[in-house]
This record gives C-alpha cells, sequence and structure tokens, in this order.
C-alpha cells in the first residue's frame, strides 16, 4: 500500500539531532555506537545507522548497492546462513536499487541514502531535490518495460512513505523490510 506518512508505525520519527552526523565522503558512513553488532545478535531497541552523500558522484547505483552490502556485511545479514536470509538480503539491495534509480529518473538524482537496522526492521531512506511524487504504475501492467520501480518496492516492503519539509525542495522517500528470522 502507498502511503504518504512521514513515518512507518512504530516508528517515532527521525533520530534526535546530533545523533549521527553526515559522512565526509561517499565511502564513509556514520553509524551508531552499536554499529559492531551482527544483526542476530543486536540488542533489543538498539539502532545502527550508515549514510552516504551522493555529492559529486557519478554511477550512483552501483555505489549505492556496494554500500548497502558493506553495511549488511557489517550488520550480519550477509552472508546468509538460510536461503531466507540471503532473499531477505537481496530485497534490500533491490529496494535500495529501484528508490536511487528512481531519484536519478524523476528528480535531480539523490542526495543521500541512509540506511538503518534494529533487531525487527531495515529502514531505506534516498533523499533528493525532485518536487514529484513517487507512485505505483496503475493499472500494472508486467509484460511492459519500465514503471515496475514502485511496484517492486510495494511489494517487497513492509510499508513505504515520503517524507517532506515544508519551505525545503525535495523529498525523502522511505521503506521498511523485516529483518530476516
Amino acid at each position: 500500500m502507498s502511503t504518504t506518512r512521514p513515518y512507518s508505525p512504530g516508528d517515532r520519527g527521525p533520530e534526535p539531532s546530533g545523533a549521527s552526523g553526515v559522512p565526509a565522503s561517499p565511502s564513509a558512513f556514520v553509524a551508531s555506537a552499536q554499529d559492531a553488532t551482527a544483526a542476530p545478535g543486536i540488542s533489543p531497541g538498539s539502532r545502527q545507522v550508515r549514510r552516504l552523500s551522493f555529492d559529486g558522484e557519478s554511477g550512483v547505483v552501483p555505489l549505492a548497492r556496494d554500500f548497502t552490502r558493506q553495511a549488511l556485511y557489517a550488520w550480519g545479514w550477509l552472508p546468509a546462513s538460510t536461503a531466507d536470509r540471503r532473499a531477505a538480503a537481496e530485497d534490500v539491495l533491490l529496494v535500495v536499487s529501484e528508490l536511487v534509480t528512481n531519484a536519478c529518473l524523476h528528480a535531480e538524482g539523490p542526495d543521500e541514502l541512509e540506511i538503518s537496522c534494529d533487531d525487527k526492521a531495515i529502514r531505506i531512506e534516498v533523499s533528493d531535490r525532485g518536487a514529484g511524487q513517487p507512485t505505483p504504475r496503475t493499472p500494472h501492467r508486467a509484460g511492459r518495460p519500465g514503471g515496475h520501480g514502485m511496484f517492486i518496492v510495494q511489494r517487497l516492503c513492509l510499508d513505504w512513505g515520503v517524507v517532506r519539509v515544508p519551505g525545503v525542495a525535495g523529498k525523502r522517500v522511505w521503506a521498511t523490510l523485516g529483518a530476516p528470522a
């Protein structure tokens, strides 16, 4: 289901200001104190966050996927011990690709990718300067090329939405996927 709620159900909103900063370079990441903990051993309530700035970068989709894959390894999602865990990690990578590609095609390109993980879910956020509203194409036509990105996001995610700040250009498109069992 498409939504424009600023946060997924049960989410109390963004981290307080200063909880984590923006990286100095695209290869850098910002993480919470618990970042060294692998996903299976994440203590309840702890949240790990990584951010990637796309400022001046090219090849942003593969860059975003590689950045996300590194986070999944650090958080214990990869290497996957079961087929279900592998599928969950592949879903995360696909959603990252779709959200970043959508920002490239329908906005002025992505500004930042933020991924966060706790013991129950992973949240992906892509910010851009675009004014458009992402929506799954309806009716969905599986046989036609293109236009499947937000339909894929809708199908794979627990929830997704758009955050806009009044008076500020652009938006943050977020999606939440469940952590592997």
